[in-house]
């Protein structure tokens, strides 16, 4: 527990006051009905059993902020680190700003934002070690960082960038609602330490004293349906037309004079070439999800690989059963397994602490991400005894011959190797559908889009189908095979999943645009910044489109084992191969998030310019160092 002094000010201890039954999201106030443990129970804060007397322990708590009265002064940044000690490169709670109008009418309104422990948390639902808790006491959503293994998830479907990813302990860290401090009576520090008495805190949708609004929304503030968050504002001053954000999101916010609300729209003052000029950028496609990239696409093309092969065994396609009912279906199978466990292992990387990626299966109940770990996990599983089976069914030309020690017969490994294989088929593509849900996250509305299934589903398609011919080249002189059969079997898959996904980009960039937001922020981002790579990738797609259309209606001519056939086949495929890693790639930097323009300005590269050249960094509480030469 917090240690209580005597002397504590009036304005630091929490009020006693009734509470109403609901709040404006429509959900209970007392929440003790929805508690596991029930009323008295204890937080074990610190590892102590102790249970505080506050009044209202069991209602929903939340801050309100009075933008009216916030002068910018970071006094509760800094209370909030000096009480959590946190390291400079985190902060639980920031102040940022928005600016509008012009002289002499020019207005920067100041904005203080931690998390806002919603009714709905979706880092709670999102997080795959189930490090969340939604707590009846207070309504605190509580995070515990030794449980986290440092994927980051949550940091991505927050909407008010709350959780931390702490890149030195590989782990995340977010405000806790000083919980401590409630527990004897007191309101958290960062409202304690406002200067300007902008921050207050109480049970939720209780106007505080001397204030007369509660507001569930200011300009730049996220649709409050994603998460039903526990902040209520004060802002009574005139404000003009349209609020510009001050870091380098090319976003700003307009009023709707029908609602007179703000919403998000392009500001092409700060998009790359603003629409006019187009630029390659490839140096900018890596980024820290390189390790997803390689993941999802590899995933994606050996679900599509298996399933293709198999799934064409069993139809009758000569080719496909001439890969799994001879001598090189193990070896293929084998490959697979091989590549499988290399990007398994690769995804471990992109973990803050990789040797605890086990901790991925806690959340099946809510996580897209446990579900999915869980399913490709699976799929790996099954090809393993596919392939013992194959090898003991076939053998392995050269090294085991067909029959070697088997207590089954001919008849029961078929019908074995067609259960296996078929479940491990329903598997991976259970997989590569929560694999897609990870990504519908309405935090991002670039992912938020139908066209992410098109897109795996499709590369499932285009790259499994190619994988097959990559795999079967080398095995081909191992036993039997006509490579020319197998392409032109192949050719027809490859064009529908080159097709899903073009179609895909078409519809998903016209709904984005149509719909504005930042969604459209992240087209123009990518029709500029990254303009050209743009360009050359639809480019490339449509010409792979039309070359697999024009390879399938000249199959008759495509017979023979030539190796120009083959290496032309496989500079085709190479060349398919990298126009889906730029794709991929352009999924993951060009995605732009629904977060308060408050988030985190002091690690802005666009903020610390923008307050140098306006005079906010000789303000030394901003954070920004201003250059003397």
């Amino acid at each position: 527990m917090f240690r209580l002094r005597e002397d504590e000010p009036d304005y630091a201890k929490l009020r006693n006051e009734s509470a109403k039954d609901r709040n404006v999201h429509g959900n209970a106030i007392d929440l003790i009905a929805s508690s596991t443990v029930g009323e008295g129970s204890s937080l074990f804060i610190n590892a102590d059993p102790g249970v505080g007397s506050t009044p209202n322990r069991n209602k929903q708590h939340g801050f309100h902020f009075t933008a009216d009265n916030c002068i910018g002064c970071h006094a509760c940044e800094a209370a909030c680190s000096e009480k959590n000690d946190l390291p400079a490169h985190l902060s639980f709670r920031s102040v940022g700003y928005v600016e509008g109008g012009t002289y002499p009418n020019f207005t920067r309104m100041n904005i203080s934002m931690a998390c806002n422990h919603c009714d709905d948390p979706v880092c709670l639902k999102g997080c795959p070690t189930n490090a969340y808790t939604k707590h009846a006491e207070y309504g605190a959503v509580l995070q515990d960082p030794d449980t986290c293994f440092g994927c980051g998830y949550c940091t991505w479907v927050c909407p008010y960038n709350a959780p931390q990813l702490d890149p030195v302990e590989g782990q995340v860290q977010k405000c806790n609602m000083c919980v401590d401090r409630l527990e004897v009576g007191l309101k958290p520090a960062c409202v304690s330490a406002c200067v300007g008495n902008a921050l207050d805190f109480g049970v939720i949708d209780n106007v505080p004293e001397r204030r007369e609004q509660a507001k569930t929304a200011i300009p730049g503030f996220p649709d409050l349906s994603i998460t039903n968050p526990n902040i209520r504002f004060q802002q009574t001053k005139s404000m003009p037309r349209e609020f510009t954000r001050t870091d380098s999101e090319p976003v700003k916010y307009h009023r709707n004079d029908t609602t007179n609300s703000y919403v998000p729209v392009v500001n092409l003052d700060k998009v790359a070439g603003a629409g006019r000029t187009r630029y390659w950028n490839f140096a900018k496609l890596s980024s820290r999800e390189n390790p997803l990239v390689i993941f999802t696409l590899i995933t994606q093309a050996v679900v599509g690989a298996f399933s293709l092969a198999f799934l064409g065994g069993l139809i009758g396609l000569p080719a496909m059963q001439a890969i799994t009912q001879s001598a090189i279906a193990a070896p293929f199978v084998g490959l697979l397994i091989a590549l499988q466990a290399l990007v398994l292992f690769i995804s471990t990387q992109h973990l803050g602490k990789p040797i605890r990626f086990y901790r991925g299966f806690n959340n099946l109940r809510y996580s897209p991400l446990s579900r999915e770990a869980l399913a490709i996990s699976v799929f790996f599983a099954l090809m393993l005894p596919v392939a013992g089976m194959l090898a003991l069914k076939f053998g392995v030309v050269g090294v085991i011959e067909p029959g070697f020690i088997t207590l089954f017969s001919d008849a029961l490994l078929t019908s074995l190797i067609t259960v296996f294989a078929l479940t491990a088929i329903l598997a991976g593509a259970v997989g590569i559908y929560f694999m897609t849900r990870i990504y519908r996250i309405k935090a991002r509305p670039f992912w938020d889009h139908w066209q992410v299934l098109s897109s795996f589903f499709g590369t499932c398609l285009s790259q499994g189908g190619l994988f097959i011919a990559f795999i079967c080249l080398p095995l081909a002189y191992m036993g039997n095979i006509d490579l020319a059969g197998i392409w032109m079997e192949l050719v027809p898959v490859i064009l529908v999943g080159l097709l899903w996904e073009a179609i895909g980009h078409i519809l998903h960039a016209y709904d984005l645009e149509a719909a504005g937001r930042e969604g459209a922020a992240s087209m123009q981002v990518l029709k500029t910044k990254f303009g050209k790579t743009y360009l050359l990738r639809n480019t490339m797609l449509g010409a792979w489109i039309v070359l697999s259309g024009m390879s399938l209606m000249a199959g008759p001519v495509l017979t023979g084992d030539s190796w120009m056939l083959h290496g032309t086949g496989l500079l085709f495929g190479l060349s398919v191969l990298v126009t889906a890693l730029v794709s991929r790639a352009l999924f993951y930097v060009v995605v732009m998030p629904t977060t308060m323009p408050g988030a985190f300005f002091w690690k802005n590269k666009g903020f610390e310019e923008h307050a140098r050249k306006t005079g906010l960094a000789r303000m030394p509480q901003v954070g920004v160092v201003e250059f003397d030469h």
